[in-house]
Formats: C-alpha cells, structure tokens, sequence
C-alpha cells in the first residue's frame, strides 16, 4: 500500500513564522505563521506543484522516506486520484489513446481525467485505475 503524502521541513526563520521546503521538491516553499497554516500553506503548495509537474508532462516523484525531523504532508484530495492515475500510465506503460481504447471513451475524456484544472468525477478515474490494475483505497488517521 501507498500513501499519498510527502516529506516536509519546517523551520522556524528569524521572524517567528514557519518555512516549509519539500525535498522531492527543491522549488517548493511556502509559510505560515503558526504550526496550522503552515501544514494548511504546504497542502496548497504540494498540490501546485504537482498539478504543475503534471500538467508540463513531467515527473512527478514518489515521496521519499521521512527523516528524522520532518512532517508528513497529505497530497491535497483534489489531485491524489488524477496522480494515482499519472503514476500508473507511466508504470504500465501504456499510452493516453491506449487507454481511452479500453474504456471505451474518447482519448480527450483520458486528457481530462489527467488535467489538474479538470473536474473530473471520481468513479471515472477508479475506472481507469481498476483498467490498470490499480486502486485507491481512502484510509484516515489520527492527526498526531
């Protein structure tokens, strides 16, 4: 099983407020002034930079391990099901007009699915997971 969130660190700078830098993302920063709008500014940012990587075709890294002193940040809902979908076209190998083939659909609906700014429905993207071999199952945890 896979979870959907990545390493960040928080660092107290001169002023008081909170810097967060994500190491599978060496451009990604962004603060907050306390512990809470810190964690709620990188969520943000973690999601903008992935539907940005996304939308130039790029890689889009599988989280590294959490060391000592860093944070778990939970990759925003909004984009968890249209990566899990990135990830694995990718792994499989398999092209957009390929799996639009198999569900039947248009390869624009597959472009779609795969656009961040795109309000895709749900059941379309465990759809083409499940046509992958892939799924995603929703779990929570305590916010320790």
């Amino acid at each position: 099983m896979f979870t959907f969130a990545y390493p960040g660190i928080f660092k107290r700078d001169e002023d008081g407020r909170l810097l967060v830098s994500f190491p599978d993302f060496p451009t990604a920063h962004t603060d907050g002034a306390d512990t809470n709008k810190a964690l709620e500014e990188a969520i943000d940012c973690l999601g903008s930079v992935i539907a940005f990587a996304m939308a130039d075709k790029a890689n889009v890294p599988k989280p590294s391990g959490l060391k000592r002193g860093q944070k778990l940040v939970p990759v925003p809902l909004w984009i968890v099901g249209k990566l899990a979908l990135y990830w694995a076209i990718r792994e499989v190998g398999i092209s957009q007009s390929e799996l639009a083939r198999r569900l039947n659909v248009r390869e624009t609906v597959v472009r779609r699915m795969l656009d961040p700014k795109h309000g895709t429905r749900t059941e379309k993207i465990q759809a083409a997971l499940e046509v992958l071999g892939k799924r995603i199952v929703t779990a929570y945890h305590n916010a320790a």
